[in-house]
């Protein structure tokens, strides 16, 4: 399997795969990214939604994905990288897929706005892949270099949508499931009562229950979890 390519000091989490995602109403976004990963479908996806929404998750699981069916491939989160140079965009297009996270972060930034769009031209004429998410659609987030606006909505552009309460509780279940927890239905009914319904937060605290049921090798029952939120 090909390693996914990563700036220096950044790793993609083990959990982030499309298994570990409830899609809910996003169902279509993540069939077309996994499309994608696999080297099929779109050569250019806009990922847009607000933060929590689960696009980094997503972008990194195509990246796993990707590396899988044998593609090289490099995950660039933009809101961290501000400390290097446009640079790093230069041979990406040798990729078989290229993931570019947080594409906000650059607005306003003339040499990383210009180096975004000549590695978009590269990658469409290398026959390679990219998917990229934002914060709103490219022509809503602040970017300055109009051919790189147009640019981006060349491609299929999916808007993710939050979860209703419902969906939330399904999510939670599921991710516990696909990391071998027996949630109960009542625990994650009882948990979402105490708790921001926001998927962060939601699965952060299911990787502290995760750690003490095997610290104490207890099951997530209701007084359990009741006992880790309030310790």
């Amino acid at each position: 399997m090909n390693n996914p390519q990563l700036p220096l000091g950044l790793e993609l989490r083990d959990s982030a795969r499309f298994a570990s995602f409830f899609p809910g109403p996003n169902a279509e976004a993540v069939r077309c990214l996994q499309s994608a990963a696999a080297g099929d479908g779109d050569a250019l996806v806009f990922l847009s939604g607000a933060a929590g929404l689960g696009k980094t998750h997503l972008l990194q699981a195509a990246c796993y994905e990707a590396a899988r069916h044998e593609q090289a491939t490099a995950y660039l989160p933009l809101g961290a990288l501000q400390t290097l140079s446009p640079d790093l965009f230069e041979g990406m297009e040798q990729l078989q897929l290229v993931c570019v996270d947080d594409v906000e972060a650059i607005a306003g930034l003339p040499d990383w706005e210009t180096g975004l769009f000549h590695l978009f031209n590269r990658v469409r004429d290398s026959g390679s892949r990219l998917l990229v998410a934002g914060s709103g659609h490219a022509d809503q987030i602040g970017l300055q270099l109009q051919d790189l606006v147009s640019r981006l909505g060349w491609g299929v552009t999916y808007k993710l949508y939050p979860l209703d309460e419902a969906a939330v509780q399904q999510a939670l279940m599921h991710r516990a499931s696909n990391r071998g927890l027996e949630l109960p239905e009542e625990t994650a009914a009882f948990l979402l009562k105490r708790i921001p319904r926001d998927l962060p937060s939601v699965f952060d605290l299911l990787d502290r229950l995760d750690e003490a049921s095997m610290v104490e090798q207890r099951r997530l029952t209701i007084p359990f979890v009741k006992s880790v939120l309030d310790g």
